[in-house]
């Protein structure tokens, strides 16, 4: 496989460094980098769990990389933990917002393998080591200042961010928000139509008639307080049984 132009951090650290098919010099622990001009100079090796020493490695040394071995040419320069440790390292290091507040930390980062510039760092919003979580896009134009262990943006949240890899969590409340927008939506359709439905009632009622209002309801017009109901009302009652009398009368 030829060298890419573009890798990650994350995957150099992850392969076997060969010199061949059967010398192995360990998997990849930790970067070798110049923080100020943002650009990785090489990493270095563990060759097993029990030796205290460590293999560095140039990225001018690489020769090839085949599945999840990196074979490269020439011998590595040994150095112990302790040493390495003093050397500057932007990885896992705390981002603080223009505000002075911690709002992620730097987990990864990806470079040119030709000339090992940075082009942008992967921040994560807690333990970069926990599987499965999110990534955001932290461009290099956005920062102000480092210190070791500490690095200041222009920024003042995550969102600002490019998010690159979502985690499961991030997903799921993301589709729950999406079902959540939907039923808004459903809801508004919904009022909408039932406020038109009542505009058209109203324009067949246009006095304010309710349209389920009884035609026979008398409470307005008719009042049997008043003298002249009460009159009206009995005139009609004797009228009525008069006019029943003369028809069950049979002389008549």
């Amino acid at each position: 496989m030829k060298i890419p132009k573009d890798y990650l951090l994350s995957d150099l650290l992850s392969h076997n460094v060969k010199a061949n098919v059967n010398l192995s010099f360990g998997s990849g622990e930790n970067v070798w980098m110049h923080p100020p001009v943002h650009r990785i100079l090489g990493w270095f090796s563990r060759p097993s769990n029990l030796n205290l020493k460590r293999n560095v490695w140039r990225l001018n040394q690489v020769k090839q990389i085949i599945d999840n071995d990196i074979y490269i040419k020439g011998s590595p320069a040994i150095s112990d933990l302790e040493t390495l440790n003093r050397f500057p390292n932007l990885l896992f290091a705390t981002l603080v917002n223009s505000k002075g507040s911690k709002i992620g930390v730097i987990a990864d980062f990806l470079f040119d393998f030709k000339t090992g510039n940075i082009k942008y760092y992967l921040i994560s919003r807690s333990n970069p080591k926990i599987p499965g979580s999110s990534r955001w896009r932290l461009n290099i134009d956005t920062i102000v200042d480092q210190q070791p262990g500490l690095v200041f943006c222009s920024l003042e949240s995550l969102e600002q961010l490019s998010l690159v890899k979502s985690s499961f969590k991030n997903q799921f409340l993301q589709r729950g928000k999406k079902l959540f927008d939907r039923v808004d939506d459903i809801k508004n359709v919904a009022a909408n139509k039932l406020e038109d439905w009542l505009e058209e009632e109203e324009s067949y009622f246009p006095n304010n008639n309710s349209p389920n209002e009884d035609p026979l309801d008398f409470d307005e017009t008719f009042n049997f307080n008043r003298k002249e109901d009460k009159q009206f009302y009995s005139d009609n009652i004797n009228l009525r049984s008069s006019n029943k009398k003369k028809e069950d009368d049979p002389w008549i």
